[in-house]
């Protein structure tokens, strides 16, 4: 929203105080930073090697005065410490038409015209804390969200949906209100810029717990709609858009509640290949700022 992110950082250490701390000396991420997910346990080595008995044509080279030394077996390569985009799906969709699923909006890719409406709004049957235009959403990604919602609810985790669609209007008047009270330099960070938002697409959309805790907040990455949405999200299509620490290419910081829907295929080739970020698995440049 590192480079180096296979492994997140354990959520109950050090990097969560760590960040506390930042946002306490005013860097105005309070709605931005996230909790750190929870990495892989390690394993701890066995004390005691397994006895393995040597072949006999181990035994008969070792007795050998002229028997060839064994030959090494050659190192495996190092595996690359960012996955190939060229190794994305092949191109099925536009990256730049607004009504494509795999359309990559960022801040180095506004939306054309800058004024785009969906033209098939509407509103999914799953629970909602939000009304009008923000309960909204385009028609494929309302499907996709009713069947998320219904699986998460057959797994005792109660999801809700918070924002949807947002006009170019009201995405406007969100990134005013911002640089109103914060200033240019600290809003480009917490909002896109009128032209520039996911969810003016109808293709994003955020989420929320059932139990109302941490919403747009830091420790809803530990909430279960956001631990299930985590796990779960690609068999229905959707990926976390903005991954913790991958700002330095999303040009945001870790928003473990906003969704994005791109397919059920891609969005299980990106879980299954540890891709995390869509610039990543397009092969479109990082943007982690404006141009």
């Amino acid at each position: 929203m590192c480079y180096d992110c296979s492994a997140e950082p354990n959520k109950a250490g050090t990097s969560r105080r760590s960040f506390t701390r930042f946002l306490a000396a005013g860097a105005g991420l309070t709605v931005l930073a996230a909790c750190t997910p929870e990495a892989p346990k390690a394993v701890a080595p066995s004390s005691a090697a397994p006895s393995v008995s040597p072949s006999p044509a181990a035994v008969t080279a070792a007795a050998s005065p002229t028997a060839d030394p064994p030959t090494a077996a050659p190192a495996p390569p190092e595996p690359s410490p960012t996955p190939s985009p060229s190794a994305a799906l092949p191109r099925q969709f536009s990256l730049t038409d607004p009504a494509s699923p795999w359309l990559i909006v960022n801040k180095h890719r506004p939306l054309v015209p800058a004024t785009y409406v969906p033209a098939d709004l509407m509103q999914p049957a799953v629970a909602t804390t939000a009304s009008g235009e923000a309960a909204l959403l385009n028609s494929t990604t309302a499907a996709a969200a009713e069947a998320m919602f219904a699986a998460a609810a057959r797994d005792g985790v109660s999801m809700v949906l918070a924002s949807g669609y947002r006009s170019y209007s009201t995405q406007a008047a969100t990134y005013n209100g911002y640089v109103a009270s914060r200033g240019q330099a600290d809003a480009d960070t917490a909002s896109a810029r009128p032209g520039y938002s996911e969810h003016q697409t109808g293709w994003a959309f955020d989420i929320a717990d059932g139990s109302g805790v941490c919403g747009f907040q830091p420790c809803f990455a530990d909430q279960p709609a956001a631990v299930w949405a985590k796990a779960n999200g690609h068999r229905f299509g959707f990926v976390v858009r903005y991954p913790w620490m991958f700002h330095p290419i999303t040009g945001y910081y870790y928003e473990p509640w906003h969704l994005r829907y791109i397919g059920v295929e891609a969005a299980t080739d990106m879980a299954n290949r540890g891709i995390f970020t869509l610039e990543e698995y397009f092969g479109v440049e990082p943007a982690p700022g404006y141009l």
